[in-house]
């Protein structure tokens, strides 16, 4: 940790008994949420909404127990300026970096007029309402009502975190927690540790924002240098690996090594389409396969999404005739295609 450098964990599986939502289940959540607050017809109504889907962002955000946000005083608990909330006893209590995004929303909520006459028990609902509510967004977003439960988001941020690399250590000390849901050897953490590696991430969710469709996230898993380049090839949480081509300038600018975080962004109309085809093979050197879940087009460019089986979208723009031409279809297994110099890397 002296390098202030995390290296992301591999792709694991949960427990069958840790009912929990993934990545995508919680941001269609989310969407559903805000929905449900934007539709609201009344002023008393959009502030009730918009009260519980304040909450539902801190929770889902940080993996708090319901119970700590429905007591906290809002004044004195969320620090816009650090863009952090402090949880817990003052005893034992702990700050837990929030996501831009999400402090706009309270900021909105607490500092705007719906927050008038509230200050300092925003949060304090019923704890009854609160949870018919959650089970009633779990449900419009075609989810078993219990997996709506606060306690199924503490769980789920918790597997979040875990699976982008952040250490269990650190991720008991974000929850406040005296014993770990998933098995494993504990270890101590630095309260600076906790700040900076969760603030990775909750930038990633929030600030690592682009116009590129094609994303991934991992870590270098080796370097080859010649006198003016360097392949620089990592490796996603899901096992794929994707070569990159850079200058030696930019890869001494981003202090790039082995096991350093990196994400890595392909404008999709850099991505080629083909089938896959036996004995047939390519100069490309990133070809991932990938199932089609999406066709839009026009008579001129075609818009094709994909996932693989792993769960990285990927999305290419390409031209009409060609998708016409090889017969595609939503549901074929294809191959998406992109060159390493195409790819634009970050440190995360």
């Amino acid at each position: 940790m002296g390098t202030g450098k995390l290296a992301p964990c591999k792709f694991f599986d949960v427990p069958d008994n840790i009912k929990h939502l993934d990545t995508k289940m919680l941001d269609s959540l989310e969407s559903v949420y805000r929905l449900w607050r934007d539709e609201a017809g009344r002023a008393d109504h959009l502030r009730s909404r918009t009260r519980i889907f304040c909450l539902f962002l801190i929770l889902r955000h940080t993996g708090a127990r319901l119970g700590e946000i429905l007591k906290m005083d809002d004044r004195e608990s969320i620090n816009f300026g650090r863009a952090t909330v402090t949880l817990g006893t003052e005893k034992f209590s702990r700050e837990v970096p929030l996501p831009q995004n999400v402090c706009r929303e309270l900021k909105a909520l607490i500092e705007g007029p719906m927050g008038m006459g509230l200050e300092g028990h925003i949060f304090h609902l019923d704890p009854g309402y609160v949870r018919r509510i959650f089970y009633d967004r779990a449900e419009a977003c075609h989810l078993p009502r219990p997996l709506g439960a606060p306690s199924v988001l503490r769980r789920s941020r918790a597997v979040e975190l875990l699976r982008n690399g952040v250490p269990l250590g650190v991720v008991r000390k974000v929850l406040g927690q005296s014993s770990a849901d998933l098995s494993a050897v504990y270890q101590e953490w630095s309260e600076g540790d906790v700040q900076n590696i969760v603030r990775r991430m909750a930038l990633e969710e929030s600030s690592l924002k682009s116009s590129a469709r094609n994303t991934f996230i991992g870590h270098v898993a080796q370097i080859r240098r010649d006198g003016i380049l360097a392949d620089v090839e990592f490796e996603t949480a899901e096992g794929l690996l994707v070569s990159s081509v850079i200058t030696l300038e930019s890869l001494y600018k981003l202090d790039l090594e082995v096991g350093v975080p990196v994400s890595a962004t392909i404008k999709a109309p850099l991505v080629s389409v083909r089938p896959i085809a036996e004995g047939c093979t390519s100069s490309t050197r990133n070809c991932i396969i990938a199932t089609v879940t999406e066709i839009k087009r026009t008579e001129i460019l075609a818009e094709v999404s994909g996932e693989t089986e792993a769960g990285t979208r990927l999305c290419a723009l390409v031209a009409a005739w060609s998708i016409e031409e090889d017969g595609m279809s939503v549901g074929d297994k294809i191959e998406f295609c992109f060159k390493a110099l195409s790819i634009v890397l970050h440190v995360v």
